[in-house]
Order: structure tokens, then C-alpha cells, then sequence
């Protein structure tokens, strides 16, 4: 398994917000994380990040134990719900700002932008400045500054829940691509019920700091705790 996450645990003020938590992911796979508001998962993507210490368990990615180590040197990237694009710099010095730290020669650094912008479907868009650029291609500039630097693990917690009906699900159709295209393994974390079957290779359902992964889709639909033959129900008893 690329990532193995055992038995972790988060206490906040006594209270244990993730609880015995364990999961696996194979590499180029994503694994979508269904769950209401509090039951955990932002904590226990941060934990994966490095960004929260847990209080036990153990993290292992690509073979190495790195639940003692500093974010920067985990090569995974969190994206948040908010696109959090440095305010000047346009587009496309967005989208490049990883591989300048890395200091990559600058002509590789313009071919793999502009090779990015356009699988990103931002032509044109390049020299446009975060407040010129709508919510969606804001979201595009963000998701293509944390893939260009190739890193070994993607979080992503909530990132359409800003967004309109319309533009998010071109934004999962675009990030499924791009899963495909450039290798990406990820945990995509969502309450949306809908959005968590269509993401993930595989389907987990988070409640109460528990997480339970489902060995298949089908599994999931008939736990009747998921709330996905609840929601069946609803539309064809609309009929």
C-alpha cells in the first residue's frame, strides 16, 4: 500500500475527535471521505499534513514512517476549500511558485505552466491577477500550484463546497482528469453525498471521529447509515 494510516487518535480538550482511525490507499487511487461538519476528517487530514500531531497512531507513506515528520518534508499537499492564491501574483507566477522554490531552470519552469494552464483549461488566463479570475478558474490556479510540484500525496478538504452547482461539477469532471493525467493519489474529503461517490476509487464514511472504508461502492449504498438509499428513496418517491 502507497499510504497505511493506523490507529490514530486526536484528543481536543479531552474530547477524542478521531478515534482508532485507520486506513489504506493504494498510489493513483483516491479514496473519498464522506462526513457532516465536526465528525473529524479535517483533523485527520491535518494529522496526515503534519500539520496536527496525533496523540497515537502512525503514518506511512511510500514506505516511510513520517508521522513524526515536519510538513515540508511529508511532499504532501493540502488544499483547502479556499483557494488561498498569493494576491500579487498572477496566474500563471501562482501556478509556478513551488517549482521557483525548487529552483527549476526558468525555460522548464514556462513549459510545465503552460503545459499545466492548459490542462487546466486557463488559456488566456495566465496574466490575470486572483481578483480578475472567477471562483472556478481561482480553484484551477490553486489546484495547479499544489500538482505541478509533483508531490506524493494530495488532501483535499472540501474544495467545491464554495463553489456553484454548475462550476462544480465541471471542477470534478476537470479533477478527475487530472487525476488520470499527472498520477495524483489523493484523499478527497466531502459532505456531499453525491460528490463522494463520483471522486473515489474507494468510499469511506467518517461519523462521530470513526471511519469506516467500504470495500466497494455497492457496500457503500446499502449501509443504511451512509444516507445514499435514504436519498434513492426520496427521488423516486418524487415521481
Amino acid at each position: 500500500m502507497f499510504l497505511e494510516v493506523n490507529n490514530l487518535i486526536k484528543n481536543f480538550n479531552k474530547e477524542q475527535v478521531v478515534k482508532n482511525l485507520g486506513l489504506t490507499l493504494d498510489a493513483r487511487h483516491t479514496l473519498s471521505i464522506l462526513g457532516k461538519s465536526g465528525c473529524g476528517k479535517t483533523t485527520m487530514l491535518k494529522m496526515i499534513a503534519g500539520l496536527v500531531r496525533p496523540d497515537a497512531g502512525t503514518i506511512v507513506l511510500a514506505g516511510e514512517d513520517v508521522t513524526l515528520k515536519k510538513p515540508e518534508k511529508r511532499n504532501i499537499v493540502y488544499l483547502y476549500q479556499e483557494d488561498l492564491l498569493f494576491p500579487h501574483l498572477n496566474a500563471f507566477e501562482n501556478i509556478a511558485f513551488g517549482l521557483r522554490l525548487k529552483k527549476i531552470p526558468e525555460s522548464q519552469i514556462k513549459d510545465n505552466v503552460d503545459r499545466m494552464i492548459a490542462s487546466l483549461e486557463l488559456e488566456g488566463q495566465a496574466t490575470k491577477m486572483p481578483n480578475q479570475l472567477s471562483g472556478g478558474q481561482r480553484q484551477r490556479v490553486s489546484f495547479g500550484r499544489a500538482i505541478i510540484t509533483n508531490p506524493s500525496l494530495l488532501l483535499l478538504d472540501e474544495p467545491f463546497g464554495s463553489l456553484d452547482a454548475g462550476t462544480r461539477k465541471r471542477m470534478q469532471t476537470l479533477f478527475k482528469d487530472l487525476t488520470e493525467t499527472y498520477k495524483i493519489t489523493s484523499l478527497f474529503v466531502t459532505h456531499d453525498l453525491k460528490e463522494a461517490v463520483l471522486m473515489g476509487d474507494k468510499i469511506g464514511f467518517m461519523k462521530s471521529g470513526n471511519l469506516k472504508v467500504y470495500e466497494d461502492r455497492e457496500a457503500f449504498i446499502k449501509d443504511a447509515s451512509t444516507g445514499v438509499q435514504e436519498e434513492i428513496n426520496f427521488w423516486e418517491n418524487l415521481k
